[in-house]
């Protein structure tokens, strides 16, 4: 079993990723070309393959309405996510709204 020294294993990855950054690009070279075949043949735009993110769901990014209320501060919580401290280990029922 032959060992390599530190500077052959460092000379070794840098011509590794000489080779990985040279397939790479061949590689990208041609992914862009057929991507360009694609779109000339179909008559593509850059909506019809890159839609711009205005067009999600109706409920996307709405407010939920509190479910709970704490009467001594008036603080809610809608029911999602980690329950805040005052509701733990409590009847929710309780604070409901």
């Amino acid at each position: 079993m032959t060992t390599s020294s530190y500077k052959d294993l460092l000379k070794q990855r840098e011509q590794l990723e000489q080779q990985i950054n040279e397939a790479r690009r061949r590689e990208l070279s041609d992914a862009i070309s057929q991507v360009r075949s694609l779109v000339s043949e179909y008559g593509l735009k850059a909506d019809d393959v890159f839609p711009s993110g205005r067009a999600r769901s109706a409920s996307a990014g709405t407010k939920v309405a509190p479910k709970y209320r704490n009467p001594a501060t008036g603080q809610t919580w809608t029911g999602r996510g980690k329950a805040p401290k005052w509701i733990q280990n409590e009847n929710r029922e309780q604070f409901a709204i």
